[in-house]
């Protein structure tokens, strides 16, 4: 896959929750059997669901888009879910625990689970699932979820219903890896040939009945599913739209009942009318503004954090990110993730801190270009009118996205050569997925080619901590060296929302990822 489906594409390993080294997962699975909504839900019934059709093969191994992922999810399921809240969920693994400081995981697998067919899920299964994603001859789109973490070979099974994952270094957020956090990693039959659509078979809530990569696709309920009483529904049906706006328009006029992607700026206006219902949902999605911490003015650490203050989040977060989502603070712990600090002071619109900063430096007057792809031009313009208030003028350099992701991905690339750019970056579901290579000195993607001892340090202690404390305590560091030094400026993170029909169906909601998780979805 490209640079901008990598970093862009919906729930790329899309993306961390707490987690002791010898954590088992105490979430509970299932649905429940109450409502708020009244009574317990109502069997039966098909959910008509819309989505623009899958530009890429609905094949779990290489799949990288929001469609297909959804397909998948719906019949195929992962040693561990991850909600909405970035908690990690038993499914097929019932607990799991660590070892050697964080470098040996090893997980028990839920008995007596079977696929669709009737196949036992066993440990060899699992372990032949992620021998499958971590070779490179599979063209897994997790191999990059998996570097330097874990590699081919690493995985054995030293009971039937035990798999252990032996790790090239100790990462105490390993689980997300093995989670849905990491799309990728569902749980296939031993003997699965790349035919998803032809035999599609999993141990998930529905049975994959028909596929027409044109039209879309039909789910029936699985009968040997192993949590018993779900899914609720008798089956699910996938309509392919053209656009957002036709798929829309559909939900609108009772062709469909949920969408499998929404855009927050389309369905907005219509839930205000009270003509279709929204769940909506924080994420770790952003786009980062990054300066080059190696090339004047960046250089200067006063004038990266005069950019920083001159701002105003709240309004962009509204104008550009329609409102859903977190404020940023400079730094790459989202909210979302359980081990951001809470006690840095938010940084905020401060002229007169502009200007001191900038005197400072030298720099009144400051002139620079700022570098984006077309999908970003808004944010560009907000951004050169918010600084333009504060003294400061900003020169507009739009690039096609072949041409920004384009040149010499070591030397001349756009999105990390230019001195200032915008990069929109998916979900992850562990920060370190974005320490590591954004800012950590010789990041494979350090656009700022920002390098601080004390920064990498505390990086490895979050990803080597063995105790909740110590995995704050870390995070703390990283977030407060990121925050004063400032090598990017983030001034929201990115939501999540999901249209459907409430006066027809229950149980829908929102994922950062915009993940599906239909075998709570009832009827009225």
């Amino acid at each position: 896959m490209d640079r901008r489906q990598l970093l862009s594409g919906i729930g790329a390993s899309g993306l961390a929750a707490l987690l002791s080294a010898c954590g088992v997962g105490e979430e509970a699975e299932g649905g429940t059997e109450g409502s708020a909504s009244g009574g317990p839900p109502k069997r039966g019934g098909t959910l008509r669901a819309g989505s623009p059709p899958p530009p890429t093969a609905v094949d779990p191994v290489t799949m990288y888009d929001g469609t297909a992922i959804a397909i998948v999810q719906l019949v195929a399921e992962y040693l561990i879910w991850l909600d909405k809240d970035f908690k990690l969920v038993p499914r097929l693994a019932e607990s799991w625990q660590s070892a050697d400081g964080g470098k040996r995981w090893t997980f028990k697998l839920r008995p007596g689970v079977t696929f669709s067919d009737g196949t036992p899920v066993d440990a060899e299964t699992v372990k032949a699932s992620f021998d499958r994603l971590l070779d490179p001859g599979s063209k897994s789109a997790a191999l990059s979820a998996f570097a330097t973490v874990l590699k081919a070979g690493g995985v054995s099974t030293p009971a039937p219903d035990v798999v252990e994952f032996a790790l090239e270094r100790p990462f105490s957020d390993f689980p997300y890896l093995v989670s849905a956090g990491n799309y990728n990693a569902v749980i296939l039959k031993r003997d699965y040939a790349g035919d998803f659509t032809k035999a599609g078979i999993g141990t998930g809530p529905f049975v994959l009945k028909s596929y027409n990569a044109s039209t879309g696709a039909a789910l029936v309920r699985n009968e040997r599913y192993w949590d018993p009483g779900r899914p609720y529904l008798d089956g699910v049906e996938i309509k392919f739209y053209a656009d957002d706006q036709a798929d829309l328009l559909a939900l609108q006029g009772g062709d469909i009942d949920v969408q499998l992607l929404s855009r927050a700026a389309l369905a907005q206006p219509l839930a205000a009318t009270g003509a279709i219902d929204l769940d909506t949902v924080n994420g770790t999605g952003v786009t980062v503004l990054t300066l080059r911490t190696d090339l004047a003015p960046f250089d200067r650490k006063e004038v990266r954090q005069a950019i920083a203050y001159a701002l105003g989040r709240p309004a962009i977060l509204q104008s550009i990110g329609s409102g859903v989502g977190d404020l940023g603070n400079d730094h790459l712990l989202a909210p979302l993730f359980p081990a951001a600090p809470t006690d840095l002071p938010q940084r905020a619109l401060d002229k007169a801190k502009v200007a001191e900063l900038l005197k400072a430096a030298d720099a009144t007057g400051l002139r620079f270009t700022l570098t984006f792809e077309a999908p970003d031009k808004d944010y560009a313009v907000t951004i050169q009118n918010q600084l333009k208030q504060a003294g400061i003028t900003v020169e507009l350099d739009q690039r096609s996205s072949k041409d920004f992701y384009g040149g010499d991905q070591t030397k001349d690339t756009p999105w990390l050569f230019t001195p200032a750019n915008l990069v929109a970056w998916a979900g992850r579901a562990v920060p370190s997925q974005l320490i590591i290579p954004m800012v950590k000195s010789g990041g494979t993607w350090n656009g700022s080619k920002y390098a601080n001892p004390a920064l990498d340090a505390a990086a490895d202690a979050y990803d080597t901590a063995t105790t909740d404390a110590a995995r704050k305590a870390a995070a703390a560091t990283v977030a407060k060296i990121l925050h004063e030094d400032v090598p990017l400026v983030i001034t929201y993170w990115s939501g999540a929302v999901r249209a459907y029909q409430g006066k027809k169906f229950r149980g829908v909601q929102a994922h950062p990822a915009q993940y599906v998780d239909f075998g709570s979805v009832s009827k009225v």
